[in-house]
């Protein structure tokens, strides 16, 4: 199933970090991915959001507005937006590698 592209817009870009906006009308998919780099994500609504993995597993995501979520480099998935409403969040990735 071919579904409608979310909306990426990069708020900042440096060398330390990128953070971008990401708007889904309903429906809308980010496509297949995996994450680089570790991130944070913001959810600037109340909603759900589908998560496909690499197993072609759904699972379905509460997140709620100003609940920040944290994750590791290497997560793979598509992530689509099955409200009936646009859904929106902030997406925070760290390019720099923790020091040891």
């Amino acid at each position: 199933m071919t579904r409608p592209a979310a909306v990426p817009t990069v708020q900042v870009e440096n060398e330390r970090m990128r953070v971008t906006e990401w708007r889904f009308a309903p429906g809308a998919a980010t496509g297949f991915h995996r994450h680089d780099y570790d991130y944070c994500v913001v959810p600037l609504a109340t909603g759900r959001l589908g998560i496909e993995t690499s197993d072609k597993t759904m699972i379905e995501a509460q997140l709620k507005m100003g609940v920040s979520y944290a994750r590791k480099a290497g997560v793979e998935h598509d992530v689509i937006n099955v409200n009936p409403f646009e859904f929106a969040f902030i997406e925070v990735e760290l390019k720099e590698r923790p020091r040891s």
